[in-house]
């Protein structure tokens, strides 16, 4: 090239060794610093050629058989290209000695034969006089006969992970016997030149790791290789075989255009040059110019990138613009594809384009890098002066006295905890404590262990052991306070007042498990709190809805990370004392996965029996929980575990009726939500119609959660209202100094002088605002229209129509049995079922379908209405499933009914389970029925005499108004449901 230098390239060690090479000047980015730095030797720019100079380890004299051109001292062209490389590197053209090594020479792209001669002839001069050993050496690059643009046939070596750049290193791994062998056969005959071409991506391999490419490459041959491999590559000079490990140089570029023989594979190749450009050209050289101001940008963060310069720029004969884009391309961190890419590109524009691209994406990830090594080293700097002042504060409080070591600080603090209840503490956990103490001592505050030790201390220490708190035994106070709280209940308040009594009688109080269970919205976790301040217990609460991790209730193993201990040790530390009263909630949904059972841990938590001796797996001590009285809630007493629940002492709570529901509203939902929304009780009123019938109309269900909520959205609308028509409480007034009131003082008095206000009308309807009033003909305008309908869709009730009542987990409901006739005709009697009805459910209608077939032959002989007739029995509300066998007699009845087309009585209702017999058996949820039936004002219910017991423990408020009949064989039941004939319905 004109105007650029052409240089000689002396290179140390003389035989580079594998494990050097495979980190040395790699197209790769690692390791290049390892490598020794030879110094630049620039000759005449008057030869067209460009020499490089790979050296030996003995030669001795190749000094004297340097041309002039090439001597030390010889003077060089001055090359605006080379000086800013220079200036960039760093590195001074100074002239260098070449040590009296031997000097081999081969010729690149541009040389001519005479240079090339002249290079071979000083080569053999130099090593005639060289120890024969030398000839063996296997790094230094062997004088050839060939040129390398001769080789037109050479072996095709594939590369793995990037191309192979002329005038670069590169190790690769042959494991291929017949292939290593004809690469040693080819130095052996002084052709030591092979193709090194980069392999195509695998389309149908999913892997991408270098283990598995390495196995691809080893598994390719002849035809299936030559199809992976991309056609242009590198012819490349063999400098040394070591093993299966093989040192590729690369020099010129390929395209391979046949294959030759398969194994091993040899392929024909066309050599490859540059297209001719323009060397003045003004847009190549500003990218040139660009490429290499981006060069010395990296240079400027990469201490890599400088190593890779440094070393190229001496390896490196005549630097051209081809040279500057391999170079850029070769050193960055470019992928594959793209380095490729470059490879394959002989318009040198393009190419410098192509490396321009890639240098400016290294250059901002160079940035990047430098802006996250900067905040980590200020990160790292600011810990460790921390740290570094932290000693030294520390040093000097304990020379001043001012303060003693952690260490000791916390051994105090822990003594100071234990110190008052000393004699309180059980021996074993004591022991314990002390011996944990002594090992605090010995453990470095910087351990890991030092900070187990001291969280397990602060737990042991914390703990109240041996504290009570004193309980109340006053029953009488007790019924109070149970009264303010809730309205009827009286099972549970029964049963709180007789654990009270028992206390009294005996002066001290024992643990218990009772199980409260109902529908939702009964007050069943309300009631756990109400019976803590009425025993004068702390109260704790937690929920195990869901649960599904033992180590929740029996606590961590101390020696997992973030180990805490169960929930019963995290109460008592949270209430102070050892007797609270603590309300597992939810416990019914107890959850089970694959870290264990909760509802087995549980066991021994609330086993009277065990729990005296409750072992936490983080504690590892023995903590007494016999006087924690457990209050259990659930909504169905079904899903909990037998084991579980036989240590309990279920109460059941049903549910209010529409009297107990206004009483609620009244005294306790009404006067709460009032407060809530800021409501003087003088500014509105709810009738007592409005409050039935929000009662009847919107909430049925058993508990009262609905009702709060819409007596709650009654009155923020009655707020709004209120604010609307400019009824606000006064502002509270604002506390000033005595001076500032003088100024404000005289300021009003200013004011009023100099202007006369006068009450606008707005003003004056703010004083007379009426009370709000909330009846039946207007509650729709604050809770909107009405929810629930009449249960009593029948108005009398027809032929073939029953209503059942039915239990539900919201409580109880009335439901009808519908039957009616499809077709009639001899032989054709069966029944159809429908309403979303179980298993259970069906198998009642087919036993009372032959139930009502027999009775109908005792008590009509000549009717075959069942054996003739195609009927269909439906139970309505189709979207909602229902089963259970507490139908059977209701179905009964309304087969007979239509049989017999007589209707039942009116105002009847009816449950019970039928036997193929006639037989009534007991059924459940009697109170929950009776409910039901009265909100549709059912006045007789037919009960089996097995539930005539559950049915007398009912509150009288309950019972009253209704007729009852007890019964035990369906026929008592035929007899009290139908109409007579000269008795019919209104």
């Amino acid at each position: 090239m004109k105007g650029f230098e052409t240089h000689l390239l002396r290179l140390q060690p003389p035989s580079p060794s594998p494990s050097s090479l495979s980190n040395g000047f790699l197209p790769q980015r690692q390791g290049v610093n390892n490598l020794k730095v030879p110094t630049f030797r620039p000759r005449s720019p008057s030869s067209p050629s460009m020499l490089k100079l790979f050296s030996s380890s003995t030669a001795s004299r190749a000094h004297h058989h340097l041309s002039p051109a090439i001597r030390p001292g010889a003077s060089s062209v001055d090359s605006p290209f080379f000086k800013a490389l220079s200036h960039l590197t760093g590195l001074n053209r100074r002239s260098t000695s070449l040590g009296g090594r031997r000097v081999f020479f081969c010729s690149d792209n541009a040389s001519d034969a005479a240079a090339a001669a002249a290079a071979e002839a000083e080569a053999k001069a130099a090593e005639s006089d060289s120890d024969g050993a030398d000839a063996k050496s296997s790094s230094a690059i062997v004088p050839t006969n060939p040129r390398p643009e001769d080789c037109l046939t050479v072996l095709a070596l594939p590369v793995a992970h990037r191309p192979l750049f002329p005038g670069f290193y590169m190790p690769i791994y042959v494991k291929d016997p017949k292939v290593l062998a004809a690469l040693q056969e080819s130095r052996r005959r002084q052709a030591p030149y092979a193709g090194a071409f980069l392999l195509k991506d695998d389309p149908s391999a999913d892997s991408s790791s270098s283990t598995d490419v390495e196995k691809n490459i080893n598994e390719l041959k002849g035809k299936d290789l030559l199809k992976r491999l991309h056609e242009v590559g590198t012819l490349a000079q063999i400098s040394s075989i070591q093993g299966d490990q093989v040192i590729l140089v690369g020099h010129r570029r390929l395209r391979i255009t046949e294959m030759v023989s398969e194994e091993p594979l040899t392929v024909k190749v066309d050599h490859l040059k540059d297209k001719p450009f323009d060397m003045d050209d003004d847009v190549i050289k500003a990218t040139s110019f660009e490429v290499i101001s981006t060069l010395r940008d990296v240079l400027k963060t990469s201490s890599l990138w400088r190593d890779h310069v440094q070393t190229y720029t001496q390896h490196i004969g005549e630097f051209t613009y081809p040279r500057l884009a391999d170079f850029g391309a070769a050193i960055c961190g470019a992928n594959r594809h793209q380095a490729q890419e470059v490879l394959e590109e002989l318009d040198v524009h393009k190419r410098l384009r192509l490396t321009l691209e890639l240098m400016k994406k290294e250059r901002e990830i160079s940035k990047i890098q430098e802006t996250i090594a900067k905040a980590i080293e200020e990160k790292i700097s600011g810990e460790q002066r921390r740290y570094l002042l932290n000693e030294q504060l520390k040093a000097i409080k304990k020379e001043l006295g001012v303060e003693t070591d952690d260490k000791s600080a916390l051994s105090e603090k822990f003594k100071e905890r234990i110190d008052p209840n000393k004699e309180k503490i059980p021996a074993h956990v004591l022991q314990v404590i002390e011996e944990e103490l002594t090992k605090l001592q010995l453990l470095e505050a910087s351990s890991s262990e030092f900070n187990v030790t001291r969280n397990y201390l602060d737990w042991l220490t914390i703990l109240p052991w041996g504290n009570y708190s004193d309980e109340n035994f006053d029953v009488v106070r007790a019924q109070q306070i149970l009264d303010e709280d809730h309205y009827g209940l009286s099972d549970v308040k029964e049963r709180i007042l007789e654990f009270i009594a028992v206390g009294r009688l005996r002066g001290t109080s024992q643990g218990k498990i009772i199980c409260l269970s109902g529908p939702p919205g009964v007050g069943k976790t309300s009631i756990g709190r109400s019976i803590a301040r009425a025993l004068n217990r702390k109260f704790f609460r937690f929920s195990v809805g869901g649960l599904a991790d033992v180590a929740e209730i029996k606590g961590h193993r101390r020696t997992y990370v973030g180990a805490m201990p169960g929930k019963m040790v995290q109460c008592l530390k949270s209430v102070g004392t050892a007797n609270p009263l603590v309300l597992i909630d939810e416990i019914d949904k107890l959850g089970r996965g694959h870290a264990g059972d909760p509802a087995s841990a549980l066991l021994e938590l609330l086993d009277p029996e065990q729990n005296a001796n409750f072992l936490d797996h983080y504690l590892d001590v023995t903590i007494d929980l016999s006087k924690v009285l457990f209050v259990c809630t659930a909504n169905v007493i079904d899903m909990i575990p037998n084991p579980l629940l036989d240590r309990m002492e279920v109460i059941s709570i049903a549910g209010y009726i529409t009297d107990e529901k206004v009483h609620i509203a009244r005294d306790y939902l009404e006067k709460t939500a009032r407060g809530d929304c800021g409501i003087k009780p003088e500014q509105v009123e709810v009738s007592d119609a409005a409050l039935l019938s929000l009662i009847e109309n919107y909430c049925r269900e058993a508990g009262v959660r609905n009702l709060q909520k819409q007596i709650e959205k009654i009155y923020r609308k009655i707020a709004l209202k209120l604010v609307r028509e400019g009824v606000v409480p006064e502002e509270p007034a604002v506390a000033v100094d005595a001076e500032e009131a003088e100024i404000v003082t005289k300021l009003d008095v200013e004011s009023t002088e100099n202007h006369v206000v006068e009450e606008s009308p707005a003003q004056n309807e703010k004083k007379a605002v009426e009370k709000v009033m909330i009846d039946e003909s207007n509650l729709a305008d604050y809770v909107g229209k009405p929810v629930f309908h009449a249960e009593k869709i029948y108005e009398p009730t027809p032929v073939g129509v029953v209503m059942g009542l039915a239990w539900t987990s919201m409580g109880g409901s009335t439901l009808y049995i519908e039957t009616t006739v499809v077709e009639e005709g001899e032989g054709k009697g069966c029944l159809n079922v429908t309403g979303q009805l179980g298993d259970v459910m069906k198998e009642s209608a087919q036993i009372a379908h032959t139930v009502a077939r027999k009775i109908m032959l005792e008590k009509e002989p000549e009717n075959q209405f069942f054996a003739n007739s195609k009927l269909h029995l439906h139970v309505p509300a189709g979207a909602t499933p229902k089963d259970g066998p507490s139908a059977g007699c209701t179905m009964i009845t309304s087969l007979l009914s239509l049989a017999m087309k007589k209707p039942v009585q009116k105002d009847l209702a009816m449950t019970g389970e039928v036997t193929l017999t006639g037989r009534i058996l007991p059924i459940g949820g009697v109170k929950e029925k009776t409910i039901a039936a009265r909100r549709s004002q059912v006045k007789t219910i037919i009960f089996p005499e097995a539930n005539r017991r559950d049915f007398d423990e009912l509150a009288e408020n309950v019972k009253e108004g209704l007729d009852v009949h007890f019964v035990d064989d369906y026929k008592k039941i035929f007899d009290l449901a139908f109409v007579s004939d000269n008795k019919q319905q209104d």
